[in-house]
């Protein structure tokens, strides 16, 4: 019964329901949650470190309730948006509100669809990979897994990685480097993989040609029944869920360096990702911030991720560094003292 606390992955849907439903004051409810009410109980918790045997991994791997744990992401996140959406093409929004709701719809996408997809991503059966593509489509960021999955896990904490933030380099210069960065490593990686299949550019067999069809076609649905508001609200939903993404990514890995042997780049280890246990990070975002672990072995199912001992440690949980992020100068003047002591 202690799993159950994976449900509380969705409070953050339920608060943003309660943004649009309610409007007015109450269209910042998730911005509030996010960012305000859950790093002040992460200031106050104690964190968990856990260690799992044998016995309880397999134990924990069997369970399917973790896997529709995920899987029931898929309609609370679509019914959510939509009536997010259908809210905003048939109801008078005022100026500060339309601000609120757009924010609480991104992080709607960024916590229960992005992330859900990063984690479902990396499993091989049919049902899945569509799941993923599914949860990604609203964030126009179709492309993720495929860059993600075979060049971020890769090439994570060197030069070659544009999801790996730079010291001193700036959220907002990250964004750029690392939207951009990550693109056109996707097209490259999609590139070899019809050299290899003997494919032709326009085939079925091009994902990310695809990817921009579906969604060119989801935006345009929407358009269509919904209007040019509306559909500019979900263009504007995207982008912020995967900046949302990009701002963990830079929490993840900054400053983090693998070593250069022989010509070649150490193997990936636990040391090359920030780790977090705070608690209310932990369960709302699917053990995501456990994430040393999840790159020494990238086919870690999250039910079963530990929270290894030497793995560096930000000081703060996700939405508390997210917040420090934001503000370049206090993000380095906490977190180079940090980094000089990481081996």
């Amino acid at each position: 019964m202690k799993d159950i606390k994976y449900l509380m992955a969705f409070s953050v849907p339920l608060t943003v329901f309660i943004s649009i439903y309610f409007g007015g004051i109450f269209s910042y409810t998730s911005l509030l949650y996010v960012f305000f009410f859950i790093p002040i109980v992460e200031l106050f918790t104690p964190t968990h470190q856990r260690i799992f045997t044998e016995k309880e991994s397999a134990s924990r791997l069997k369970e399917k309730l973790f896997d529709w744990l995920l899987y029931l992401n898929i309609p609370i996140v679509y019914l959510v948006l939509i009536y997010g959406l259908f809210s905003f093409a048939k109801s008078d929004i005022l100026p500060y509100e339309y601000f609120g709701f757009t924010l609480s719809l991104g992080i709607l996408l960024a916590t229960n669809a992005v992330n859900v997809a990063h984690e479902l991503g990396h499993r091989n059966n049919k049902f899945d990979i569509f799941a993923t593509r599914l949860l990604l489509l609203p964030c126009l960021y179709m492309h993720f897994t495929i860059e993600h999955n075979y060049g971020h896990h890769k090439n994570v904490a060197t030069e070659l990685d544009p999801a790996t933030a730079k010291k001193g380099q700036s959220l907002y210069y990250f964004w750029i480097t690392s939207v951009f960065g990550q693109y056109k490593n996707a097209w490259h990686i999609q590139m070899k993989l019809l050299k290899k299949k003997k494919t032709s550019f326009v085939s079925l067999e091009n994902n990310l040609l695809l990817f921009l069809i579906f969604q060119g076609f989801y935006l345009a649905t929407i358009f269509a029944f919904l209007g040019k508001g509306a559909m500019l609200i979900a263009l504007l939903v995207g982008i912020i869920s995967f900046l949302f993404l990009e701002t963990i990514n830079y929490i993840e890995h900054y400053g983090l360096k693998r070593k250069k042997i022989g010509g070649k780049y150490e193997r990936v280890q636990n040391r090359h990702s920030w780790n977090s246990d705070h608690i209310m990070g932990r369960i709302i975002l699917y053990e995501l911030t456990r994430h040393s672990d999840h790159h020494f072995r990238a086919s870690k199912k999250y039910q079963i991720l530990e929270s290894l001992e030497d793995s560096p440690r930000l000081p703060f949980g996700y939405p508390m560094s997210m917040l420090m992020a934001f503000f370049p100068p206090l993000w380095f003047a906490v977190m180079h003292p940090i980094l000089l002591k990481v081996k």
